[in-house]
């Protein structure tokens, strides 16, 4: 939204400076995106008068002017044929940039004669196409700043102009009136009257109006008239000028008038030449397949629904959007038809942008005009032709009624405090409102129509707050709902979540954000893709089934990776995954990827390829760092996408699994075109159970002061037991002693036979209470003999 100072000073009486007014217009919400001021690139020019003019020895179209400055006298070489003793002009000394011949004024040599600055034409300082001489000036003293003589004698050349950005709940801003109501709200001013008496209607209006039935809600009045006697022609000076301002092109008056109120009021109008319309106006919805030369010369194929106005010959303009070419005024037009309606903002906006259509009506119509204003607005525009075009008035034709958008809401001056933090006293807060246009009774605020943003109670508040500016606010520490520590923001399972994030990315893994959406292939491969989980409108192919697992969209971004000669990659994900699309039928998991080696060649050989083990400790140190117990079970029987030899559960019982670890199996690698080695592991954070004690404090440290024992045993086995059965079964023999059982050597064939193997564990037991004495330790060792035997079948190699 484009304005110029002199625009806004036609509704708001102020004394405030261009920087004045954009700092309060930012700070009401309205924010200045640009001012151009023509004063400043003038700022460096004076006046000055030429003391004498005499001709150039060496040129015939030179002269040699002795100008005064208040700088003194200078002499300047000029050869503008106007030059001549006794004239004020415009000087532009040593040092002056000139905009319109993009030139600094230096000292210089003509013809042999030097010339200390230059006399300006209106070209050369942009203010017009003028350039047949320099400037004479019918005023002015000498050393007068140029731009301030413009503004007492000529301020349309050094008019500002201010763009602002309009927020779409905040139409009214789109007129120029609704931008003075605010400043002067603020106190940066008073507004001015501009009301216009009624135009008497001099003969019935030859041209009806009618709208059809279905066609209220999109048009719920329409105020026309004829004015018959107009003479068409360019609009005055200062309309032209206003609109050139702002970017617009002038046309003709009748045009013209139409689009100062659209910019001035918020008041898009329209004129029909009433000499093409054929019998009445119809205003009715499109039933599609209709055509429409526009007034931008291009045909439009409408819609059906689409809000239209027709004479007997069809549709001659679409509704708060554009008007057509077969009825447009052109300066022959003598008589014309006046229109100002209300139009729907919705379907307003669905015909726009059906038919991509960007016009200054269908940015206004779709935002909300003020629909009171309706029949005021061909009041002014009519007193505005006549007054300048002459001619004579019908009267006014009306179809419909004005929509009624009137509404009221309760202002609770305490809840300025309360919803803003602001305190304001309560009839300030009510001087306000009513200086914004609110009609206040007792404590019921009757908002104005031109105002649809306002819908409620805190919209009153917002209101109060925006003009006090809210710049005044002061940072106020939240006061605390309960005295004493805070409660802990973050729950425990997002405490833990955070945990298991901050753990693998220590461990060196790149965290990655899949989506949550995989294709069916690969989610059948981790267990899902099915019915369960596939949607409903996916918007692509490869996105078709909500994942059941993170180690798809992991092994995805590997393959991307590689294919890219990215070969060793270490990758982790927090998310959840998806059994279902019911409540309750998803989980949050942890999951890790490392693919490739450990790291680059070097000369010592230290590069090797990444395994189990290496996933086994990345599973274990995030599980601790989730506070998960030390002590757990690794077991077998992972699902079908885990290497089926090569894997290992987490677990604390044979049904409460924790996570998975180890390889994947090959044939999911090669699906997914990845290639190996690769390990990964999954954690259920959920899973972990919670602590039974809730504490800030971490528990007390217990050291023991008692000697440790170790000792080896070394079992024959058969070939197919698993080393994990006999560790937990020597662990069993005593819990609350042995501290922990490790495997060290395992020993196949030779004597032992075939289908034999030896398996030797260390077992360290931890005394509490006393030191073990020999008699103790061979206890503890016959009971974990007989615990291997009867889990494992094993005996005690000889």
């Amino acid at each position: 939204m484009k304005f110029t100072l002199s625009w806004l000073k036609s509704h708001l009486d102020t004394n405030a400076s261009v920087d004045e007014i954009a700092e309060a217009l930012t700070d009401l919400g309205l924010e200045v995106e640009g001012v151009e001021n023509p004063a400043e690139k003038l700022r460096d020019f004076t006046i000055g008068r030429v003391v004498a003019a005499e001709k150039h020895p060496d040129a015939d179209k030179l002269k040699v002017c002795r100008v005064e400055t208040d700088e003194g006298e200078k002499q300047i070489i000029c050869g503008a044929p106007n030059a001549r003793t006794g004239i004020t002009v415009v000087v532009a000394k040593p040092g002056t940039y000139v905009p319109g011949i993009d030139t600094t004024i230096q000292v210089g040599k003509i013809r042999g004669i030097e010339s200390h600055g230059m006399m300006a034409s209106e070209r050369e300082m942009e203010l017009s196409d003028e350039h047949s001489g320099i400037i004479e000036l019918p005023s002015g003293e000498v050393g007068q700043s140029f731009a301030d003589w413009l503004a007492e004698n000529d301020p349309a050349k050094v008019d500002p102009v201010i763009e602002i950005a309009i927020t779409p709940n905040r139409p009214d801003a789109l007129g120029v009136r609704g931008i003075a109501r605010d400043l002067a709200a603020r106190g940066l001013g008073t507004m001015i009257a501009r009301d216009a008496d009624p135009v008497p209607g001099a003969f019935p209006s030859p041209i009806n109006v009618t709208i059809d039935e279905d066609a209220r809600e999109a048009c719920p009045v329409f105020y026309g008239r004829v004015i018959r006697g107009v003479k068409n022609g360019p609009s005055p000076d200062w309309l032209q000028a206003q609109l050139k301002a702002i970017g617009l092109r002038p046309i003709s008056f009748l045009v013209d008038v139409t689009n100062f109120f659209t910019f001035d009021r918020n008041r898009p109008l329209h004129v029909f030449d009433a000499g093409k319309v054929q019998g009445d106006l119809r205003v009715h919805l499109s039933k599609g397949g209709e055509e429409l030369l526009a007034l931008d010369e291009k045909t439009y194929t409408l819609g059906p629904g689409m809000t239209v106005i027709s004479d007997d010959n069809g549709v001659e303009s679409l509704g708060g959007i554009m008007g057509g070419e077969a009825s447009g005024v052109t300066e022959e037009t003598t008589d014309v038809f006046l229109e100002a309606a209300f139009f729907d903002p919705v379907r307003t906006a669905y015909t726009g942008r059906a038919l991509k259509i960007n016009s200054d009506a269908r940015y206004r119509f779709e935002r909300g005009i003020d629909p009171a204003w309706t029949p005021e607005g061909i009041e002014h525009a009519t007193r505005m032709i006549l007054d300048h075009a002459g001619g004579e008035a019908s009267e006014v034709v009306v179809a419909g009624a004005v929509p009624d958008h009137a509404r009221a809401y309760r202002l609770d001056t305490d809840r300025v405090v309360s919803l803003v933090g602001m305190e304001i006293a309560a009839e300030t807060q009510r001087a306000r409102l009513e200086a914004l246009g609110f009609t206040m009774e007792g404590d019921m605020a009757h908002v104005p129509s031109w105002r649809p943003d306002v819908q409620g109670e805190a919209d009153l508040v917002e209101e109060v707050a925006r003009v006090a500016s809210l710049t005044k606010l002061e940072g106020k520490p939240l006061l605390r709902s309960t005295p004493g520590v805070p409660q802990p923001i973050l729950s425990p399972a997002q405490i833990r979540e955070r945990a298991g994030r901050r753990t693998a990315a220590a461990l060196g893994y790149n965290e990655c954000v899949t989506y949550s959406f995989i294709d069916q292939a690969a989610a059948t491969l981790f267990g899902g893709g099915d019915d369960a989980t596939m949607l409903a409108n996916p918007i692509s192919s490869e996105m078709s089934h909500m994942r059941p697992s993170l180690l798809p969209g992991l092994l995805q971004a590997a393959a991307r990776n590689q294919a890219r000669g990215m070969s060793d990659l270490v990758l982790f994900e927090m998310g959840h995954v998806f059994a279902g699309g019911e409540p309750g039928e998803q989980a949050l998991m942890l999951a890790g990827l490392l693919v490739g080696k450990t790291g680059p060649k070097d000369v010592h050989g230290a590069s090797r390829a990444v395994d189990l083990y290496d996933a086994k400790a990345d599973a274990e140190a995030c599980l601790a760092a989730m506070n998960a117990p030390a002590k757990m079970q690794i077991l077998r029987g992972a699902s079908e996408w885990w290497h089926p030899g090569r894997h290992g559960m987490l677990c604390l019982g044979p049904k409460k699994v924790l996570g998975v670890f180890g390889e994947l199996h090959p044939k999911v690698l090669r699906a997914l075109d990845v290639k190996g080695p690769a390990v990964a592991f999954t954690i259920w954070p959920a899973e972990i159970p919670m602590p039974k004690s809730r504490t800030t404090t971490r528990p007390a440290l217990h050291l023991n002061d008692l000697q440790p024992v170790e000792r080896d045993f070394a079992f024959v086995v058969d070939a197919d037991v698993q080393a994990l059965d006999l560790v937990n079964a020597a662990a069993g023999a005593d819990k609350a002693l042995i501290e922990e059982v490790r495997v060290f050597d395992e020993f196949i064939g030779g004597s032992l036979g075939e289908g034999k193997k030896s398996l030797a564990i260390t077992v360290r037991m931890q005394p509490t209470d006393k030191t073990l004495k020999e008699k103790d330790i061979e206890t503890v060792g016959a009971k974990i003999v007989e615990k291997v035997q009867k889990a494992t079948g094993g005996t005690l190699r000889g």
